[in-house]
């Protein structure tokens, strides 16, 4: 077993260089071991593209003349049990039986309903030797966006704020203090990357005038939200710039314009935050940053939306202001960024 958790833990590195890329697919890594050396390894690079398994193989076939007989004497690791449907590609596990890889090491089950069980059905049925379990909250881990949505039937939510050391969020005349340092701020982007989206509220969206993009980081845009109940928000700030697909949660207009994509809600008096994650859901959405302010953040707070929060502390106090939320949840980390405290919490 303690063979099978080391080609397991290489299969993780190597799932998670899709992260930001792959969704609404799950982060998969795989490698191809024999003789106790990988021979070829993969990982999902990007969503509609080829699979972790399909990039192993062909990394054996590329490289060995004999890859045939290589393939038909290896075991084969994979973080997700293989697909056994048509997707934007063929099935995995059709793919895994067509090489006669005898020896099949998988990860953790994937919960999709047209997957989950049935890729090792397949590969059990065509005479594979089958183990399931190999690191399994590592891999569930790794993969708890997907696991969200496809679970919960919305996007794994993130919250993230900054507060002063004596517990403010922000000056009460909303003038904008940078509470954190600049390598806050560089982690702050390349989170963004890593998320299909972020949000954040009328309020902040006014005041701080975002681009919420990932300019001091490398990594793609993500799309942007905005709740603007009764669209009150100039049009000329920079989310309106039609840069990058944004989505206005409101209570009047439902109509796209160019990038801009308004959602009318159909009660903004309660569940608010329900409605906006079900709507994110249904535009194929896995992931969201909230920013702020420290209403919306509240709303998803009482609400019981969230998976899990990264609260910075800068050094500096602030005396009176603006309170920061207040949350409870099961401390996953603490650590120093520059000057800066990060916290990281997740929920019950």
């Amino acid at each position: 077993m303690q063979e099978h958790e080391k080609y397991m833990q290489r299969c993780l590195e190597l799932a998670a260089l899709g992260i930001g890329n792959v969704s609404t697919n799950p982060m998969v890594g795989a490698v191809i071991v024999h003789d106790e050396k990988i021979i070829g390894e993969g990982y999902h690079h990007k969503y509609g593209e080829a699979h972790a398994e399909v990039n192993a193989i062909n990394q054996v076939i590329s490289n060995f003349s004999d890859s045939a007989e290589l393939l038909n004497q290896s075991t084969l690791y994979v973080s997700l049990e293989p697909c056994a449907h048509y997707g934007k590609t063929p099935p995995c596990a059709d793919l895994i039986i067509k090489h006669k890889i005898p020896r099949v090491v998988i990860g953790c089950r994937d919960p999709f309903d047209a997957v989950n069980g049935k890729g090792i059905e397949k590969l059990t049925e065509a005479g594979s030797n089958v183990t399931v379990g190999v690191l399994e909250k590592e891999c569930q881990w790794l993969n708890r966006r997907f696991f969200t949505r496809v679970q919960k039937h919305r996007p794994y939510v993130i919250l993230k704020w900054a507060q002063t050391r004596d517990g403010f969020f922000a000056p009460s005349d909303h003038t904008q203090v940078w509470i954190t340092g600049p390598e806050s701020r560089r982690l702050v982007h390349q989170w963004r990357g890593e998320e299909d989206a972020v949000l954040v509220g009328k309020t902040t969206a006014a005041m701080d005038d975002p681009q919420l993009s990932v300019r001091y980081a490398k990594g793609r845009h993500p799309k942007r939200v905005v709740i603007d109940r009764k669209l009150e928000l100039n049009k000329n700030l920079n989310i309106f710039d039609q840069s990058i697909e944004t989505l206005v949660f409101n209570e009047i207009l439902t109509e796209i314009d160019g990038k801009i994509k308004y959602i009318a809600l159909e009660d903004f008096d309660r569940y608010v935050p329900q409605y906006i994650l079900y709507q994110l859901y249904l535009q194929d959405i896995q992931s969201l940053i909230i920013e702020g302010g420290a209403h919306t953040l509240n709303s998803f707070i009482e609400a019981g939306l969230w998976d899990e929060a990264r609260i910075f502390t800068g050094p500096d106090d602030l005396e009176n202001g603006i309170r920061s939320p207040e949350i409870n949840g099961m401390t996953e980390g603490e650590f120093f960024i520059g000057t800066d405290k990060l916290l990281i919490l997740l929920s019950r």
